[in-house]
C-alpha cells in the first residue's frame, strides 16, 4: 500500500531540524557499507562523513542536493555501481512482505518477464542483510502523470496499457487491489535520457538546472503498475474469490464502505482504473466525451455490474479505432482555463503539432 509522505517544511509534528536525517533516513544511512557491498550506493547525504553543505552558509537546504530528503519511509533511492543506473529501493514490511515478493517475482520471471502484455514494474534484484527484512530493487520510474499529457492521443495510449496490464494481472489470477494514481508510473528513459534527481524530478540528476526532457509524442513511454503490498494471488477454481477489503489510495470503492464485508477484488480494480479517469480526466478536462459511457460502466455502483477487464480492453480498442487523426493530435484543455492561457497554449501546441506531422511522429504515440 502506498504511504503517506513527510511533510518536512510544514508539518511541526514532524519533530527534525531542516535537513537534518529522519528516523527511517538513519535505517538507511546505517546499512550504506553492507548496500554498497551487495552492489549499491547511496546518495552523499547517507555517507558516514557526510557533512550539509549549507552549513556555515546562506543557502536554504532544499535547494542543496544533498539537502533532498526521501519522503517515503520505505523506500530509498540509490546508484547501482556496475553501470551508474539510479534505483529505488524498497524494505518489505512484515504483514505485506510476503505477497509484495510473491507478486514481484511471479510477473518478473523469465516466462512472464517478457511478455510485452506484462506491465508490472520488473524486480531487478533481492537484497537480503542479516536481521532485516529482504529490499527489493527496482528501475528508477516517474509517476506517470508527470509531465502533464498533451494530446489525446497520448492519454489513450497511456490508458490502453494500463487496461492491458491490469487485464494480464487478471489473466494470471492476482488481482493489484490499490491500481491507483499514485501506483502507475513511466520509464522515463527515452523521454528524460540524461536522467533527473530521484527527489526533485524537474532537476538534473547532478542538481545544477532543469532535467531536459522530450514529450511523449516525440518518445513515446512504456507505462508501468508498481506497489504489490495489497495485491493477491486466488485460487479460482471454486469460482471468483470472497476477500475483507484492503483500501489502498483510493477509498471511494462502494464495495468497501463497511471495510468488512468480503468481496471480489478483481471488479474493484475496474472501479480504480474507472474512476481515475473519472476524477482526473473527465471532470477536469474537456473533451473526454468518447470514453465517457465505458467509465460510467467500470463505476457502477455494483460490482456485478461492471465490466471485466477482457471486456474493457475490447471496448476501449474499438473506440480507438473511432477516433480521428485530429482528435488524437488535439491539445488536452482543462476545464478551469482562462482564456489568454488556454489561447497560448494552444498556439504553442499546434506549432509542435506541426513539427510532428513533419516528422511523422505518431498521433497515438506507441512504444517502440
Amino acid at each position: 500500500m502506498s504511504e503517506p509522505p513527510i511533510d518536512w517544511i510544514s508539518d511541526p509534528l514532524a519533530g527534525y531540524e531542516p535537513g537534518e536525517l529522519t528516523e527511517s533516513e538513519i535505517w538507511w544511512a546505517e546499512r550504506q557499507k553492507a548496500l554498497e557491498q551487495a552492489g549499491y550506493m547511496l546518495r552523499p547525504r547517507y555517507q558516514p562523513d557526510w557533512k550539509p553543505s549549507w552549513v556555515g552558509t546562506n543557502k536554504f537546504f532544499l535547494r542543496c542536493e544533498d539537502g533532498q530528503p526521501q519522503r517515503r519511509r520505505l523506500i530509498m533511492d540509490a546508484t547501482r555501481v556496475s553501470d551508474g543506473k539510479t534505483v529505488m529501493m524498497k524494505r518489505l514490511l512484515e504483514r505485506e512482505g510476503p505477497y509484495e515478493l510473491q507478486i514481484n517475482r511471479l510477473f518478473s520471471s523469465d516466462l512472464l518477464g517478457s511478455n510485452p502484455r506484462n506491465h508490472c514494474a520488473r524486480l531487478l534484484d533481492v537484497i537480503e542483510l542479516p536481521n532485516d527484512p529482504p529490499i527489493m530493487v527496482h528501475s528508477h520510474l516517474r509517476p506517470y502523470y508527470n509531465p502533464p499529457f498533451q494530446t489525446y492521443g497520448e492519454f489513450v495510449a497511456f490508458f490502453g496499457q494500463i487496461c492491458e496490464g491490469i487485464q494480464f494481472m487478471h489473466e494470471h489470477n492476482v488481482a493489484h487491489r490499490d491500481c491507483t494514481s499514485e501506483n502507475i508510473m513511466l520509464d522515463p528513459s527515452r523521454m528524460y535520457p540524461k536522467s533527473f534527481h530521484p527527489i526533485d524530478i524537474w532537476r538534473r540528476k547532478d542538481f545544477h538546472g532543469t532535467a531536459k526532457r522530450y514529450t511523449r509524442t516525440w518518445r513515446p513511454p512504456r507505462y508501468f503498475l508498481i506497489d504489490f503490498g495489497l495485491s493477491r494471488l486466488y485460487d479460482l477454481t471454486d469460482g471468483p474469490p470472497l476477500d475483507t477489503p484492503l483500501r489502498g489510495g483510493d477509498k471511494s470503492a462502494p464495495e468497501h464502505k463497511d471495510r468488512q464485508t468480503p468481496c471480489n477484488p478483481f471488479p474493484t480494480d475496474v472501479y480504480y482504473l474507472g474512476n481515475l479517469v473519472r476524477e482526473g480526466y473527465i471532470q477536469k478536462y474537456h473533451g473526454f466525451t468518447f470514453i465517457e459511457p465505458l467509465i460510467a460502466d467500470m463505476v457502477q455502483e455494483d460490482p456485478t455490474k461492471r465490466p471485466t477487464m477482457n471486456e474493457v480492453v475490447t471496448r476501449f480498442a474499438e473506440i480507438r479505432t473511432k477516433l480521428s487523426t485530429f482528435k488524437l493530435r488535439s491539445r488536452m484543455a482543462r476545464k478551469n482555463e482562462i482564456w489568454p492561457v488556454a489561447a497560448w497554449r494552444t498556439v504553442s501546441h499546434w506549432c509542435r503539432t506541426v513539427g510532428y506531422v513533419l516528422t511523422r511522429k505518431a498521433a497515438l504515440p506507441e512504444p517502440i
